[in-house]
């Protein structure tokens, strides 16, 4: 298990004053930012695109960006996020007529690679192409929307990807989006999970700080 990741998601930050809501988080202790960017196609909302990512990076944000793309078809964004400035790039299958060719596509602008299982996507998806991901991120809500609850049976899921990856001998990561909040996030990370994506849970409240520090103490409680 890699150390853990928190990564807040800017769907629910405050988009008037997006760079000053980023800072503060990464402030409070968060390790990445994570972008849903959903297109009103393959899911039913429309978020953000590549400039977004761009102007962060040009506010002064060196952390890693975590573009989760929620659109149909996928590989036409892929270049324009990594020169946005993208560090790791997930995409769902369901979006790609050729999965592997995305992964390469991805890997081959220079970033990291990841794969999105909504919760009914089953796992033989990772069969063929599990050794060229550098993550796979777990849907605990149906893609589309922020602030829904997290389904129960992904835990389940979680435990049987980890097993998956632990035996790959691969580096990994296991993220998990949909949900997560301090109540939560540590019985998901006995579950195998070791990278958290969390928007209200952390944008909605008023010290991120204290949300984050709460996080951090239910992983680390999992873990013993």
């Amino acid at each position: 298990m890699q150390p853990a990741v928190i990564a807040p998601s800017i769907l629910s930050a405050d988009f008037a004053k997006l760079g000053e809501e980023v800072d503060r988080v990464l402030a409070a202790g968060a390790d990445w930012v994570h972008f849903d960017v959903m297109d009103n196609h393959y899911v039913p909302n429309l978020t953000i695109g590549p400039m977004v990512c761009e102007a962060l990076r040009r506010h002064g944000v060196t952390a890693p960006i975590d573009v989760h793309l929620m659109v149909e078809p996928v590989d036409r964004l892929v270049p324009d996020f990594a020169r946005a400035g993208a560090s790791l790039v997930s995409f769902h299958p369901e979006a790609s007529r050729h999965v592997h060719r995305t992964i390469q596509l991805i890997r081959g602008e220079g970033c990291q690679a990841g794969l999105v299982l909504n919760p009914a996507t089953p796992l033989d998806v990772l069969d063929h192409v599990l050794e060229d991901l550098d993550l796979v991120l777990l849907m605990s809500v149906n893609p589309g929307f922020g602030g829904q609850a997290f389904i129960p049976s992904t835990l389940d899921k979680l435990r049987r990807v980890r097993e998956r990856i632990d035996a790959s001998g691969k580096p990994i990561r296991l993220e998990i989006d949909g949900g997560v909040k301090p109540d939560n996030i540590g019985a998901i990370a006995a579950a195998g999970a070791d990278t958290f994506v969390a928007g209200s849970a952390i944008f909605g409240q008023p010290d991120y700080a204290a949300v984050i520090a709460r996080m951090r103490d239910a992983i680390a409680g999992a873990a013993r």
